[in-house]
């Protein structure tokens, strides 16, 4: 009797574990109770009411409107302007993405290298795209203008090429935008390979030397490999970053010419509170939540396929 008493009494360490899980997930609760609220208030509760107001035929100022049902819907993929400035953030997004990763991968591997000014190379490339959007597209403005006085232009002439319309036409444009785009990203995102690249053991490398492998090996079986999380987290956040760009494309180019490079949230923007039709305006930026959620997931999924295939 004594022996099976002892076998069903639970010990103190066990009732002490069970009287910890209360004030352990009240404290967890807490603790994520800010991050809730914040979410809630500045990303469901907006994220509904465009759902809702894109249903409606409300212009932003009047009480009197109705639903409209999904003629805002059809509006948006009826009107070329509007597809076309959804294709043009997407192609910035992904294009920048591409070229961001392809560019910052060799130039972190330079930069892991052991040279006089390897500080100061860091530190130049680092600051390329500390300053706003805004700032650099007005300064890169003036580099691409398609005057035969823009500076680009000046360069060209001294070794007697035309003038090229940069920001006057279509492709050159848009060109333009991506250029930039890349230009600021590619430092700060070699800095983070570079961070990623200083953390690998450096037994991986006297390993790869006595088994024979020279530096393109190295590169392709020890950093590369090692370098998959930190791709990872590059190209999720290239990519989250440039889907939502606004600064850069209309300090630059302001849309044009003919609405080549205007993005989604210059569209939102323009239809919502410049021509008024806030219903459109909330339907696009429905459509363009959905398709960002779309992209994402798959870049996710390759990225995850990448990862495990490294694994």
């Amino acid at each position: 009797m004594n022996v099976s008493r002892t076998r069903n009494t639970p010990s103190s360490g066990a009732v002490a574990g069970r009287r910890r899980i209360g004030p352990e997930n009240w404290a967890t609760f807490v603790f994520l109770l800010p991050i809730m609220v914040v979410f809630v208030v500045l990303t469901l509760v907006p994220l509904l009411s465009s759902i809702y107001y894109s249903l409606t035929d409300y212009n932003g100022f009047s009480d009197d409107y109705g639903m409209v049902g999904l003629r805002n819907y059809a509006t948006i993929f009826s009107e070329p302007e509007l597809l076309h400035s959804l294709g043009f953030t997407l192609l910035f997004a992904v294009s920048t993405t591409v070229l961001i990763t392809v560019l910052a991968l060799p130039l972190a591997v330079t930069l892991n290298k052991k040279f006089f000014g390897r500080s100061f190379a860091c530190s130049l490339f680092f600051f390329l795209g500390i300053p706003a959007q805004a700032i650099l597209g007005l300064i890169w403005r003036q580099i691409f203008s398609p005057m035969k006085s823009g500076i680009l232009n000046q360069i060209l002439d001294l070794f007697t090429i035309p003038p090229i319309p940069w920001t006057s036409d279509d492709h050159w444009a848009q060109f333009a935008v991506i250029f930039v785009g890349v230009w600021m990203g590619v430092g700060w995102h070699a800095t983070l390979y570079l961070a990623y690249m200083q953390a690998i053991p450096a037994d991986l490398y006297e390993q790869s030397l006595i088994d024979g492998a020279n530096s393109r090996q190295q590169f392709l079986h020890v950093t590369l490999p090692q370098l998959v999380p930190a791709v990872v987290v590059s190209t999720f956040l290239i990519m989250t970053g440039n889907l939502k760009v606004y600064d850069l494309p209309y300090t630059l180019t302001a849309g044009g010419p003919r609405n080549a490079t205007m993005t989604i949230t210059q569209a939102i923007l323009l239809r919502g509170t410049g021509q008024s039709q806030y219903g459109v305006g909330s339907a696009l930026a429905v459509t363009f939540t959905i398709a960002c959620l779309l992209l994402v997931s798959v870049q996710q999924v390759v990225a995850n396929s990448v990862q495990r295939r490294f694994e």
